[in-house]
């Protein structure tokens, strides 16, 4: 039964890779099935056992990328002990992962355009905005800026974020984007200190 189980978790793991070459070398309307259950070595009665559709495993494979994101927002802000830091960096691994090439189509363009803005932003608050409150909540228990509503200041964080790593996705011939995008970002942040 173990084996089974191992098997089962291997094969949809490998569908979710392949999908997700598929999905970011040539975006969802374009990334056929038929490809990647032949990349895959499966039958697409497999995929069909797995995933009710091809959305479906779009979905699989963006929440896999917002796990990813956020885990390396994580990783990026415990690099300091500084809270402030922390939430620059935490910022700066947000929009820095949410750019590159192999999360920017699936996570900002397709992944609202094909599952819609309501799933995509429950993705993000599970994943990074999670993350950005938390840190946001740690920070203002502690005095590091006046009261004002945490959910509200969440959202306003998390939004600019989101709409500055859809900016920079579509300025990557403008060299210096992602450089004043930084700058920004540290005076922001230091504009909110008390």
């Amino acid at each position: 039964m173990r084996k089974n189980k191992a098997a089962t978790e291997e094969t949809i793991r490998k569908l979710i890779e392949v999908a997700r070459t598929h999905f970011t070398n040539h975006g969802y309307t374009d990334a056929a099935l038929e490809s990647i259950v032949h990349e895959a070595n499966l039958t697409r009665g497999a995929v069909y056992h797995h995933f009710r559709s091809k959305k479906e495993l779009f979905r699989i494979v963006l929440e896999d990328v917002q796990r990813e994101v956020a885990e390396r927002v994580e990783q990026e802000a415990s690099e300091s002990e500084d809270v402030w830091q922390q939430l620059y960096l935490g910022c700066r691994a947000f929009i820095m992962a949410a750019v590159e090439e192999q999360n920017r189509r699936i996570m900002l363009i397709d992944g609202p355009a094909i599952l819609g803005w309501e799933v995509w932003r429950e993705m993000d608050k599970n994943h990074s905005m999670r993350l950005l409150r938390g840190q946001l909540g740690i920070m203002q228990d502690h005095g590091y800026f006046r009261m004002v509503p945490l959910d509200a200041m969440t959202h306003f964080i998390s939004g600019g974020l989101n709409e500055t790593a859809l900016w920079l996705a579509n300025e990557s011939l403008q060299p210096t984007a992602m450089e004043e995008t930084m700058k920004v970002l540290a005076v922001f942040l230091e504009g909110l200190k008390q």
